[in-house]
């Protein structure tokens, strides 16, 4: 899963709309509901990811009140929500299908494979022209299929380079560095005065790789797949980003000993203890930071060479609406109220994730009340994305994962070419499942 949010606990909830109970016959199965049959009220069901890590703090408070709040505004409509952890969703969701109990709307990590099934709406349908051209115009693109948006971004984070100011003091670096080049100069001198520390975390374990991998590639002006949709993993750019890491960073003993085994919760958590001095991260590492009284510092993410483009990577949580109950005009109405920024902007700020619609994007920033927040915003136009509209990329995604590390070990360099035949295998096999 690749996700705005990091994993959570396992813990699932249901709960059954608050409103008072509309006339018309309503027949319950669990915690879902299906209309009447004969025109009357529908009760609409949601599935949605929890982003919580305690009962205090899960997501099924913020859903309770914004369906409390929703059902009292629009007689008619109920709406019965499930959350569940991130864990096991896309577990249940397929559970709840294979049942014949589809849901109507669902809030998760990646939309492609119920794209491929043609299960859903497409965006246009059950969302105002107001709220599509709300969107935050990156994350609307990264939401298409051949053109067509399906995926609706929900939540939304960025990477950043992060940095530990006092670190940076004590050995008398003065700001962050800008290209590849001062970075490997930086974790030299951390090397040389301040042993014990990890100059630069390269998390290129199993939860995370294929996140890390991405970051340096664009950075080194490559990408992990064309705008054609080809893999383009065993580029030349590639080859030579994976080459600088093992020559640069790893041969040289400034980073993990073998990046491949080192996760991000890994290596964040290095972070927050002051055992890493520089990595990538999103805005749950600043939370860590600020938690843990780390002095840090945000930054663009270092590239090849001084004036490229600054580039990021982009991840974010998604909205499926599905075609099998027959109620768009429901969805619809549900998932504009769902947008409005009060509703949009409380999620955002509760969880410090970043918005995906424009209003609340201008509010975070001129509010004030995010300082920590300013370079992950700043970030958000030139987000590029997995290719999360290849059903493929879930399977090439794993590939990447468990494997990519070892391109930045000794003897490492036919990786890339390994990956590179092996994604274009399951393109291939995902393109002749749906009849391409």
């Amino acid at each position: 899963m690749n996700s705005a949010a990091q994993q959570r606990p396992t813990r699932t909830s249901c709960r059954p709309a608050l409103a008072t109970a509309l006339s018309g016959a309503l027949l319950l199965t669990g915690c879902g509901a299906v209309g009447s049959g004969d025109g009357g009220p529908v009760t609409l069901r949601l599935v949605a990811a929890d982003y919580g890590d305690t009962e205090a703090t899960s997501t099924t408070h913020y859903w309770d009140d914004l369906v409390s709040r929703f059902e009292a505004t629009n007689p008619g409509f109920k709406v019965s929500v499930e959350v569940v952890s991130w864990t096991d969703i896309d577990k249940r969701v397929a559970e709840l299908i294979a049942a014949g109990k589809t849901p109507d709307v669902v809030q998760t990590g990646g939309y492609a494979d119920q794209v491929a099934a043609d299960r859903l709406y497409p965006a246009g349908e059950v969302l105002s022209i107001d709220t599509q051209a709300n969107m935050i115009d990156v994350f609307a693109k990264a939401g298409q299929v051949l053109g067509s948006q399906y995926g609706i971004p929900f939540v939304a984070s960025t990477r950043v380079f992060v940095y530990n100011k006092t670190i940076f003091q004590k050995v008398g670096i003065s700001g962050p560095p800008a290209t590849w080049e001062e970075l490997r100069k930086d974790a030299e001198l951390i090397k040389a005065k301040q042993p014990g520390t990890i100059p630069y975390a390269l998390p290129l374990g199993p939860e995370e790789a294929q996140g890390e991998s991405m970051i340096w590639t664009m950075s080194g002006g490559g990408t992990l797949a064309d705008n054609a949709g080809n893999y383009t993993v065993d580029s030349q750019p590639n080859r030579d980003t994976f080459k600088w890491l093992r020559t640069n960073l790893v041969d040289r003993h400034l980073t993990y000993p073998d990046p491949s085994t080192v996760d991000r919760k890994t290596a964040f958590t290095d972070f927050a203890t002051g055992k890493v001095a520089m990595l990538n991260g999103h805005p749950g590492l600043v939370a860590k930071a600020i938690e843990a009284k780390v002095e840090y510092g945000t930054a663009a993410i270092p590239r090849k060479e001084a004036g490229a483009k600054p580039s990021t990577l982009g991840v974010a949580d998604w909205m499926m609406a599905f075609k099998a109950n027959g109620h768009k005009t429901e969805i619809k109405k549900f998932l504009n109220f769902v947008y409005a920024k009060e509703n949009t902007l409380k999620f955002d700020e509760q969880y410090n994730l970043l918005p995906v619609t424009q209003d609340t994007k201008d509010e975070m920033i001129g509010s004030g009340k995010h300082p920590d927040l300013t370079e992950f915003l700043n970030a958000l136009p030139t987000a590029n994305f997995y290719p999360l509209g290849d059903p493929s990329w879930d399977k090439v995604s794993g590939l990447l994962k468990t494997k990519i590390g070892g391109a930045v070990k000794a003897g490492g360099e036919g990786v890339l070419a390994e990956l590179q035949a092996s994604a274009a295998q399951e393109a291939g096999r995902a393109r002749a499942a749906a009849g391409h």
